[in-house]
C-alpha cells in the first residue's frame, strides 16, 4: 500500500480548518457519520468478522455435505475458506490504496473501480440483497432455535407455531437497532463470536457421541432418486456453502472503524483481526461438517442441532448460545442498511435528522425482515438462493474484478492468473447455486403452510431424522410380515 502523501496533512481526517462543508452538512455528516468514529481496535475486526461469518451457514454444513458427498464436499469448504481468505485479504488492502482516502464502504470502492454512477449500481444492489437476505435467514433461523429450545425443555407443552418464535427474535432487535454504529455492538459482537465457538464445538462435539437405534444404518448416498435432481440438490448445496462465507460485505465498514497512521496503517490490525477470525472459522466449519455428516449420513436435519436431542440440557444451551450469536450477527449485518437508509433519507430526501426518524425506520427495516421470516421460512432454500445469486459476487469475484481494475496486475502473472480463476469460480457458482436454491425453494414452497409450525418438521412434528428412522422401523416391520 502506498502510505506516502496519505497522512502528510494531519488535519486531513478531522479539523474544522481543512474541512470545506458548512455547519450544517457538517451535522448531517455527523448524524449519519460520515466518516465512521475510529476508535476500533484489532479484536474488533476480529469479533465483527466472526460474527458476521460463523451464523447459520456452518448449521447446515452437514447437510450440504449430504447433497455433495465427501470428496466435492470437503474440496467445496476447503477451496471456499482459502478463496475467501485471499479475496477478504484484497479488500483489506484496497481500503486506503489511494493516498489521502478511505474507502468506508464497499460501494465506495466500487465506485473508484468503476466511475460514481455505475460502481454505485454495480454495488449496492448485490449488497443490499446480502445484508438483507442474511437478516432474513437469520431471524428464520433465531426462530427455529428458539422453538427447538422450547420443545427441548417442555416436551409436554403445547407446540407453537414457528412463526410466534420469529416475534420474539425480533423484538430484541427492535431495540437493539437503535444503538447508533457498528463500535457501539462491539460488546454484542464479542459475545457472539464466543456463543459461535461454543455451539459450534457443542454442534460436532454431541454428534460424536451421538448413539442411535440398533436398526439405525447411516447411509451416505444421494437423497434425490434422478439424476437430475442430484444434480440440482448439488447445486443448492454449492449456494448453502458460499452462504457461509460471507463477511466481505460488512468487511470496508468494519476496517473504517480503525485508527490509521503512517506507523500503524489500518490495515495492519484489520489483518490480523481477519486472520484471528479465519483461525475461529475453520475451528467451527470443518468439525462440524465432517462430524455431523459421519454420524447422520444423509437423514441429517438442514440445521445439525434440530437432528440432536441428547443430552437434552447441552443442546437446550446450543440453541440457546446460537440465539445470542444470531443476535449480534443480525445487527452486523444490519448497520450498513441503517446507514443507507439514513443517507438516502437526510442527503437525499432532505429528511430533517433527528431520533424518531431514525427510530421509524429502523424499526421499519427490522418489522420488514421479520415479516418476509414468518412468510417464507424455507431456510435451505434460501441459503442456497442467497449463496449463489449474492453471496457469489461479492464474496468470490468481485474484489478480484474490482483489483485487476485498480491494481492492473502484470497480464498472464500470477496474480492475473489467481484472480482469473476466482472470477470463473464465482461467476459459475452464481449462476449454479441461484438455479439449485431456487428449485428448493419451490420444493418447499409446494409442501408448506404459511404460518404453520415448523418448515424443519414433518408429519407428526418429526425431524427429517426422526421421519427416516420411522421410515425404516416400518419398512422392517412389514419384511418380518411377509417373512
Amino acid at each position: 500500500m502506498e502510505t506516502s502523501g496519505h497522512f502528510n496533512n494531519k488535519k486531513f481526517f478531522d479539523s474544522e480548518n481543512a474541512d470545506e462543508r458548512s455547519f450544517e452538512e457538517r451535522a448531517i455528516d455527523d448524524w449519519v457519520q460520515i466518516p465512521p468514529k475510529r476508535s476500533g481496535k484489532w479484536w474488533f475486526s476480529a469479533v465483527h468478522n466472526v460474527s458476521a461469518m460463523v451464523g447459520a451457514g456452518v448449521l447446515c454444513f452437514p447437510y450440504s455435505m449430504s447433497e455433495l458427498g465427501w470428496g466435492p464436499g470437503l474440496t467445496v469448504i476447503i477451496l471456499s475458506w482459502i478463496i475467501t481468505l485471499y479475496t477478504l485479504w484484497q479488500m483489506v488492502e484496497m481500503h486506503e490504496m489511494v493516498p489521502g482516502k478511505r474507502f468506508d464502504r464497499y460501494h465506495e470502492l466500487g465506485q473508484h473501480a468503476f466511475g460514481p454512477k455505475l460502481g454505485l449500481w454495480i454495488v449496492v444492489p448485490q449488497q443490499l440483497v446480502v445484508e438483507v437476505g442474511v437478516d432474513i435467514v437469520y431471524m428464520i433461523t433465531g426462530g427455529q432455535s428458539l422453538q427447538k429450545f422450547h420443545d427441548l425443555v417442555c416436551k409436554d407443552c403445547k407446540k407453537i407455531k414457528l412463526t410466534y418464535f420469529i416475534m420474539i427474535f425480533a423484538s430484541i432487535h427492535f431495540a437493539l437497532s437503535q444503538l447508533p454504529d457498528l463500535n457501539s455492538i462491539s460488546g454484542i459482537s464479542l459475545a457472539a463470536a464466543v456463543m459461535s465457538l461454543s455451539y459450534s464445538t457443542i454442534a460436532w462435539g454431541a454428534s460424536l457421541v451421538h448413539e442411535g437405534d440398533e436398526s439405525d444404518v447411516v447411509e451416505y448416498g444421494y437423497k434425490a432418486k434422478s439424476v437430475g435432481g442430484r444434480v440440482l440438490s448439488f447445486f443448492n448445496a454449492l449456494g448453502s456453502v458460499a452462504f457461509a462465507y460471507a463477511g466481505h460485505n460488512v468487511v470496508m465498514e468494519i476496517q473504517s472503524t480503525i485508527p490509521s497512521t503512517p506507523q500503524s496503517p489500518s490495515k495492519k490490525p484489520m489483518w490480523k483481526g481477519v486472520i484471528a477470525a479465519y483461525i475461529v472459522v475453520a475451528f467451527c466449519y470443518f468439525p462440524v461438517a465432517i462430524i455431523g455428516y459421519w454420524k447422520f449420513g444423509n437423514a441429517v436435519n438442514e440445521i445439525i442441532l434440530v437432528s440432536l436431542d441428547k443430552p437434552v440440557w447441552l443442546i437446550a444451551m446450543a440453541n440457546v448460545f446460537v440465539v445470542v450469536h444470531l443476535i449480534g450477527s443480525y445487527q452486523v449485518y444490519a448497520m450498513p442498511v441503517f446507514d443507507m437508509i439514513e443517507t438516502v433519507l437526510v442527503k437525499k430526501l432532505s429528511f430533517k435528522p433527528s431520533w424518531y426518524l431514525r427510530f421509524l425506520a429502523r424499526n421499519t427495516y427490522v418489522a420488514f425482515t421479520m415479516f418476509i421470516a414468518m412468510t417464507f421460512p424455507f431456510f435451505g432454500g434460501l441459503l442456497g438462493f442467497f449463496g449463489g445469486f449474492a453471496f457469489a459476487p461479492t464474496t468470490y469475484f468481485l474484489p478480484c474484478i474490482i483489483w485487476l481494475v485498480i491494481k492492473k496486475p502484470r497480464k498472464f502473472g500470477l496474480s492475473w492468473f489467481i484472480n482469473w480463476i476466482c472470477i470463473v469460480v464465482g461467476f459459475t457458482l452464481m449462476v449454479v447455486a441461484g438455479i439449485g436454491g431456487l428449485r428448493e425453494i419451490i420444493l418447499e414452497a409446494k409442501t408448506y403452510e404459511f404460518y404453520s409450525y415448523s418448515s424443519l418438521f414433518g408429519r407428526n412434528g418429526e425431524t427429517v431424522y426422526e421421519n427416516r428412522k420411522r421410515e425404516r422401523r416400518e419398512m422392517g416391520s412389514r419384511e418380518k410380515k411377509e417373512h
